[in-house]
């Protein structure tokens, strides 16, 4: 990471809510675009009705050509939400069973994945091990592959953990995925999934990515530098599968999610279990939560060049889609603080936030060791009376109290909120990250 935390826009919903300020949603992200952290489009839509459609930034620096809401993304693990849809179709026509053990659409699947379910590839429970994780997939990544040459990087590792014992995020699974949709489904990935989901919704601008293609209105991709704005690197799109290879545009996502939610391709008891959590709030190919006390139903993606997040609140029928060519942590903030907005919420950035003065003695009220995991934590310290923290593996940086409990960094968007026992000691903090609150028991 840099610095202490990616930045983040901290977001506090207002009660009750209110008319969606549509401007304020351009100038918050306005505020990533002008520090060059965020290029891409955005859309946000209530019931169907379109409150902001706009780009941000270029889809190709070097032509200087702008985004727009016709331009084509590569969407990363959105994909999985598609995967998922078109496993639950083939359930509902009785070609896949959650239940039945990979094995049964994959004969040649090791004895390791005897237990291992089409629920369990669903929902990253397999423990079958990740991978885009492994140590030589930045070497690989490059190489055309098939489903069988995929599969065979993997398949022959140990799990590594019980099936459906716990939730650990894994690639791997979507890619077999795929090979189920493939077998079952009798036609190639995209073949299906564009025949029972892209057409029926009229989405004419999402597919399955390729570099060959000449695709009108793509966007190129790109990475922060040391030395600035670079290319991304190259990634070969018969790697990612059905894990995340389509591209889309934020206007025909709004399809899908009106399609999806609409009741236009799932069963209502399908569509109950694609989005019914099961471990660390993810359900099927999608994350199924609470923000600003309501439902929010969304996934983030992630593939060189390009960082996505599309949100749902079923409560309000919001859409949220923030498409970035940029990468880094932009697009899930904006997603989340937009969201916020479109609620009616306020949202505030780092450079409208006031700094008071505390008494050296209540600065010292919040000295400690807080832990976020078992990796990684917190050490706060009372320097020259400032309030100085230090994340771990990472330099220190100055807190800044808004109001007593309440703190934030200069340097970057997050917060950290000290949190007080019945006897008024502060016992933990809560790190506000990336659209997440973290709580930090003090230890020390």
């Amino acid at each position: 990471m840099r610095h202490f935390i990616i930045a983040i826009a901290a977001v506090t919903l207002a009660t009750p809510a209110f008319a969606q300020d549509v401007s304020r949603m351009d100038t918050i992200v306005r505020a990533d675009a002008d520090k060059g952290e965020f290029m891409g489009s955005v859309l946000v839509a209530k019931d169907g009705k379109i409150l902001l459609d706009k780009g941000y930034g270029s889809a190709n620096l070097e032509w200087k050509i702008p985004n727009d809401g016709d331009t084509k993304f590569r969407l990363g693990s959105v994909t999985k939400q598609f995967t998922a849809v078109a496993i639950m179709l083939l359930v509902e026509r009785g070609k896949v069973t959650l239940d039945a053990p990979v094995k049964t659409y994959l004969p040649d699947a090791p004895a390791a994945w005897d237990k291992v379910t089409v629920f369990h590839l669903l929902t990253h429970s397999s423990g079958i091990p990740n991978l885009t994780a492994f140590d030589d997939f930045q070497k690989t990544k490059t190489l055309p592959a098939t489903l069988p040459s995929l599969i065979a990087r993997f398949s022959g590792k140990p799990l590594e953990f019980a099936p459906g014992e716990k939730m650990s995020y894994s690639n791997s699974g979507y890619i077999l995925l795929t090979q189920i949709i493939e077998q079952a489904g009798g036609q190639p990935y995209i073949a299906f999934v564009g025949d029972n989901i892209l057409k029926p919704l009229g989405m004419a601008d999402t597919g399955y990515d390729s570099h060959a293609q000449v695709l009108p209105r793509r966007a190129s991709g790109y990475a922060p530098s040391a030395k600035g704005v670079v290319n991304a690197d190259y990634v070969d799109m018969s790697v990612p599968q059905g894990a995340g290879a389509l591209y889309s545009t934020t206007r025909d996502l709004l399809k899908w999610e009106q399609g999806l939610f609409g009741g236009k391709l799932l069963k209502p008891e399908s569509l109950k279990m694609l989005t019914t959590p099961f471990k660390n709030d993810y359900a099927l190919g999608v994350s199924v939560g609470t923000k600003d006390g309501q439902t929010l139903i969304s996934h983030g993606g992630g593939i060189e060049g390009f960082n996505t997040w599309l949100g749902y609140d079923p409560s309000s029928k919001l859409t949220v889609v923030v498409l970035g060519n940029l990468n880094g942590g932009a697009p899930t903030r904006l997603g989340q603080s937009l969201m916020t907005l479109a609620r009616g919420g306020t949202v505030t950035l780092s450079s409208e936030r006031k700094a008071i003065t505390l008494a050296p003695a209540s600065l010292q009220t919040y000295v400690g060791t807080y832990d976020v995991s078992p990796s990684f934590g917190f050490v706060t310290r009372v320097e020259g009376g400032k309030l100085i923290v230090q994340a771990t593996r990472q330099g220190p940086l100055e807190l800044h109290a808004e109001s007593p409990d309440h703190f934030f960094f200069k340097e970057v968007d997050a917060q950290i909120v000290f949190t007080r026992d019945a006897s008024g000691k502060v016992d933990g903090a809560v790190l506000h990250q990336n659209g997440r609150e973290m709580k930090a028991p003090k230890t020390k």
